[in-house]
């Protein structure tokens, strides 16, 4: 099978090829990133598709699945799963600088991503079988550690794959139809599980094996492209490892800011996210492993805001030519659902304000997703600078509106 997409060929410019002045061109930087051009429908249909199959992996145990199988190890003890999830979460923030660096210096006949999907998707197959068959709760953490690594790093691959080949006037609509994905896969995710709630395997192991399906079809049928041409002068060095946990936000004030509003917006979603369950079952006084089909209705009106939001706020910022506008009206909308739901105690109260942070996801994911990618110090180093680090090669990328 070749390995360069018709969508999105990854070659270098002709000017480039056959300058005559070769001999004393500028030399070329330490390392390289593809060339940009228009994706087909084809091929974004298939991202849709591998951003749904991630999603729907992750996002099942973090808003359902784990909390009922903490709820049957340690009944009474919801601070586990804070414990459970804070600390998968912690050691990803840890190691994912280190495989941003790798993945950006990767070259290899698959592309520099395609391996990060594949064995991502892999590991975090299997670290879902072992959270489903842990006997304790600190073996249940241990697995899902190794589940958290797996899944987060294919997710990560598919947004770098964005950020590598779509171009600036495609971002907005092209973040915005993969925000849907991520949006309706955990209510299809949970509608699965809850499906077969009877057997506790396969409430981790059908969405899991169904999203690493959908992940894996995605660089099978659209392959990256061999990356073995890009420039590649610097390896991993420890210096390099040492500056990837942060970077000059007075040389970068775009990427600073956005990663600041990154950072307190998810930060609620994931409080959000993951103690969902129980909250609903102690708002509604329902038994925890009951709670998948109220939170399966919610989210599946939910999904009709989601996509319009999505659908919305993505395709308006492109065409209106502004970002930032959208993200303040994503936190603003998402504040007011919050809000809402913090004070609710009827089931309808508690649609409302599920709906209203749906909907402010969405908006806020679609735009944001494309500002990332406007302000990459370095877009040669995607998997790095997503991750809250910057290459200091580049000037700064000019602020989006």
């Amino acid at each position: 099978m070749p390995h360069d997409d018709r969508d999105v060929n990854a070659v270098l410019p002709a000017s480039a090829a056959s300058s005559p002045d070769a001999d004393q061109a500028p030399a070329k930087p330490a390392i390289e990133a593809p060339p940009l051009q228009k994706v087909g429908r084809a091929y974004l249909v298939w991202l849709m598709i591998a951003s749904f199959g991630g999603s729907l992996a992750l996002m099942v145990p973090l808003s359902y699945s784990l909390a009922v199988r903490i709820d049957y190890l340690a009944p009474g003890h919801e601070e586990r799963l804070g414990y459970v999830t804070g600390s998968a979460q912690f050691v990803y923030l840890v190691l994912s600088p280190l495989i941003g660096l790798w993945s950006d210096r990767t070259r290899s006949r698959f592309g520099r991503r395609t391996p990060f999907m594949v064995g991502g998707a892999l590991l975090g197959t299997a670290a879902l079988v072992g959270v489903a068959l842990a006997p304790s709760v600190p073996t249940l953490g241990l697995a899902w550690v190794a589940g958290m690594i797996g899944w987060a790093t294919a997710g990560q691959a598919i947004q770098n794959v964005q950020a590598d080949r779509v171009p600036e006037e495609q971002r907005g609509r092209v973040s915005a139809l993969t925000s849907v994905m991520t949006q309706i896969a955990p209510v299809i995710g949970i509608g699965l599980a809850y499906a077969v709630a009877s057997s506790t395997f396969l409430v981790f192991l059908v969405p899991g094996v169904l999203g690493a399906a959908l992940v894996l079809l995605f660089p099978l049928l659209k392959p990256e492209g061999d990356s073995r041409a890009l420039v590649r002068s610097s390896g991993v060095t420890l210096k390099a490892m040492v500056a990837s946990y942060g970077f000059n936000p007075r040389r970068y004030p775009d990427f600073g800011w956005n990663w600041l509003g990154r950072f307190v917006f998810f930060m609620g979603l994931y409080f959000n996210t993951t103690f969902g369950t129980f909250f609903y079952a102690q708002r509604l006084d329902l038994p925890v492993k009951e709670v998948a089909g109220i939170v399966a209705v919610i989210g599946t009106i939910g999904v009709v805001a989601a996509a319009g939001g999505a659908i919305g706020g993505g395709f308006l910022s492109d065409k209106l030519g502004r970002r930032k506008l959208f993200a303040m009206i994503g936190a603003t909308v998402f504040v007011a659902g919050a809000a809402t739901e913090a004070f609710a105690h009827s089931l309808p109260q508690l649609v409302v304000g599920a709906v209203l942070m749906q909907f402010a996801i969405a908006v806020f994911s679609a735009v944001d997703q494309a500002i990332v990618f406007a302000v990459l110090p370095d877009r040669a180093e995607a998997a790095a600078t997503s991750r809250s680090s910057a290459s200091r090669r580049r000037s700064p990328a000019r602020s989006p509106r």
